[in-house]
């Protein structure tokens, strides 16, 4: 059984930076894991990806920065390329159902901003807070939906 819980938060000046930190963070690493899926023959493994893009970019100056927020939401952004191009894959040959779907594309400023966590990202205090990795508890004002699947 999977539940997702999705909630409005209001948080304070300090965790909107960093939530604004982690927007960008997981955005440049789904357009850095694109940029080299584009440029390789053959599309390489998620791990080799994580590997070059997460944590050989972190020892660069560069991109030293990528360090400052959690890697699950991180990771998560390159498993979901994977689904992209898997779901792209499969819907050219037919094995997806409903509408076709497009070539994965590189995220924008301008666009939604998002980031998924696992159980390893967030926990659930007592006092109905939310603990999120590397930013701190921010406090929810309701749950706006609950999807629970099996």
């Amino acid at each position: 059984m999977k539940a997702r819980y999705r909630y409005r938060i209001y948080p304070t000046n300090q965790q909107q930076q960093s939530l604004a930190q982690l927007f960008g963070c997981v955005r440049v690493v789904w357009n850095d894991a694109l940029a080299l899926c584009k440029q390789s023959e053959k599309k390489p493994k998620s791990a080799e990806i994580q590997k070059i893009v997460i944590t050989q970019a972190k020892k660069t100056e560069e991109r030293a920065w990528l360090d400052n927020v959690s890697c699950v939401p991180l990771q998560q952004s390159v498993a979901d390329l994977e689904i992209a191009f898997k779901n792209f894959f499969d819907s050219c040959k037919g094995k997806r159902k409903g509408r076709k779907t497009g070539y994965p594309k590189f995220k924008k400023r301008t666009s939604s901003q998002s980031a998924r966590l696992t159980l390893r990202g967030f926990s659930m205090k007592k006092d109905g807070g939310v603990y999120l990795a590397k930013i701190g508890i921010v406090n929810p004002i309701s749950p706006l939906r609950i999807t629970i699947r099996t």
